[in-house]
């Protein structure tokens, strides 16, 4: 057994009983790390070392780790409600699907008609449950996507009859196939004229998923969600599909859920929508989610908002009592104690910390690799993030970090500071105005008047959307403008350099015609050498011939001087811009 944290490479001859020069000798020529007796080795390497002299029977604990795996005895498991997820591309008709099976309006509450959010909520059919679980179709959200494919016993894949299988259609496919998960498919929108259901059939066959119709196994049903056509058959095959899987969970032992969604509401603190997967959760458990703990205040249901006392598998439930917010995904498992959980989730802290800085030091590894090895300068646009709930702010950030303008000289990225849930604050606006030309994203949520009044004291811009297309493209926007600057004021025309003077005491002046608009003596101007922005200034003189002038027309000749730049050369453009 190997204590936690580094050891010296004599300490850990002394562990293994092995001589220290034996313990060099393996470190050189199988591990290739040069070591000397007094040098400390992180764990990793103490474990390999190990290893490699056979003597270790290495046992970490769930409270090290913060990792649990609990297995159930199958006669335990008990029949549960199937998980359903409804997923497709968007606006082919997925939130309408679930509006008629709840008789609800979901999707008119949505900005842009579009869900935004995954959500959970249960019906009843038969006197048996169905749970759904609606997830977005928009690309920016394939990791919430992703998540509901993990959480789902099965899911209906909603294709626009009228639009056939598009990008999000087929990753939706892929989410199943990664998550092992039956498809069960429902072409919508069979009420229009423009409708063809075989024709979706046969794209589907590209992706191989065969329908019964086609000699497959999945099972189709034709549908219009808009008009509750062939809504029951829809229904019957889930069911039957249900029944085919056999699916059970044990009711009696400590809940295991997962975190659907997680929010900041006011009078409750953190609210966290969670599918209860395994066991009862209670009122009154302690519990350890991800990264951060807490106990159940309460349980709120997802249609209608009444609190329970407790709720068993398949479940959909809103917990109360989290001290943190946990990461949509997460793992919320019940503890025995207070201490336990807090223990568990410190290290799992720990875990992702070293994580972080392991992947903070490749990329500062790359990008010291880039500034000795590459010729393009990189650029960083910084933004803060704050959402309504954490899984749109994970994806809106997801979205943004991988978003990439170049050029010829440079490379523009953006670097998330901040991606949390919860209303725009003062601590916002203070991480905000430490970097220059710093952006605050609100999305579908408000500032307080205390960060409201920073903004404007700072002039950090806070910006609003409630329609993820809308932010993106903004941030598109602004990554041009940083790729490519341009001077304060408004473009009023420019000249092209013919030939350079230099003049004893004033310096090197450019001998230019001006092309379009005019030219302004004390105007922002830029040098561009071809596509390359050679430089931003202002201009010092302007001269039609011996005379100094005030401004030069199009078609004039003039010499120009500006402050502290006089590399010109011929064919350069001066961009002239006036406040």
């Amino acid at each position: 057994m190997l204590p936690d944290g580094p050891l010296s490479v004599i300490d850990l001859a002394e562990i293994l009983e092995e001589k220290p020069v034996s313990v060099i000798k393996f470190l050189m020529t199988d591990l290739g790390v040069m070591a000397s007796m007094t040098q400390n080795l992180d764990s990793a390497t103490c474990v390999a070392v190990a290893e490699g002299f056979g003597k270790i029977g290495l046992e970490e604990s769930a409270l090290a780790t913060g990792v649990v795996f609990d297995e159930d005895d199958p006669a335990d498991l008990k029949p549960r409600a199937p998980v359903v997820t409804i997923m497709g591309h968007v606006d082919h008709g997925k939130t309408s699907l679930l509006d008629t099976i709840r008789k609800t309006q979901v999707t008119a509450g949505e900005a842009g008609g579009i869900t935004q959010h995954i959500a959970a909520y249960q019906v009843t059919r038969n006197d048996q449950t169905i749970t759904f679980v609606d997830t977005p179709g928009h690309a920016a959200f394939t990791d919430m996507r992703e998540r509901g494919a993990n959480i789902t016993d099965i899911i209906v894949l909603v294709v626009a009859a009228d639009d056939g299988v598009k990008q999000q259609t087929a990753d939706s496919i892929a989410c199943a196939r990664q998550a092992g998960v039956p498809l069960i498919v429902a072409i919508n929108k069979c009420d229009l004229e423009t409708a063809d259901p075989t024709k979706v059939m046969t794209e589907l066959t590209s992706y191989d998923v065969l329908t019964e119709e086609f000699g497959g196994d999945v099972l189709s049903s034709q549908i219009s969600a808009k008009k509750g056509t062939n809504i029951d058959d829809l229904l019957d095959k889930i069911m039957l599909q249900a029944e085919i899987q056999d699916i059970k969970a044990n009711p009696d032992r400590d809940a295991e859920c997962i975190v659907v969604e997680a929010n900041v509401e006011k009078g409750l603190g953190t609210v966290a929508t969670t599918l209860v997967q395994k066991g009862t959760l209670r009122v009154g458990d302690v519990f350890v989610a991800g990264e951060t703990h807490g106990k159940v205040r309460a349980l709120l249901s997802t249609s209608n908002n009444d609190r329970m006392k407790e709720v068993g598998p398949s479940t959909p439930v809103r917990v109360v009592g989290f001290e943190g917010v946990p990461c949509a995904g997460d793992v919320l498992i019940v503890a025995k104690d207070e201490q336990t959980a807090r223990e568990m989730a410190e290290n799992r802290q720990r875990i992702a910390r070293e994580k972080s800085s392991s992947s903070y030091q490749a990329g500062l590894m790359d990008s010291v690799a880039m500034t000795f090895g590459a010729v393009k300068e990189s650029r960083e646009m910084c933004v803060v993030v704050k959402a309504d709930v954490q899984g749109s702010a994970e994806a809106l950030t997801r979205a943004l970090r991988d978003l990439k303008r170049e050029d010829d000289q440079a490379i523009v990225t953006v670097k998330v500071l901040v991606s949390e849930a919860g209303e725009v604050s003062k601590s916002d606006i203070a991480i905000a105005s430490v970097t220059p030309d710093t952006t605050v994203i609100a999305f579908n949520i408000p500032a307080s008047f205390a960060a409201m009044e920073d903004s404007r004291v700072t002039g950090v811009p806070i910006e609003y959307y409630n329609i993820i297309y809308d932010a993106i493209e903004s941030v598109e926007s602004r990554m041009q403008e940083v790729l490519s600057p341009t001077p304060e004021g408004e473009y009023v025309g420019s000249a092209k350099v013919q030939e350079v003077f230099n003049i004893g005491g004033t310096g090197n002046i450019a001998g230019s015609r001006c092309t379009n608009g005019f030219l302004k003596k004390g105007a922002n101007v830029r040098v561009m050498r071809g596509d390359k922005i050679l430089i931003e200034s202002r201009i010092k003189t302007l001269r039609n011939f011996k005379a100094e002038t005030d401004s030069i027309e199009e078609g004039n000749e003039c010499g120009i001087g500006l402050l502290d730049f006089e590399a010109f050369e011929p064919d350069d453009v001066i961009e002239c811009y006036v406040e």
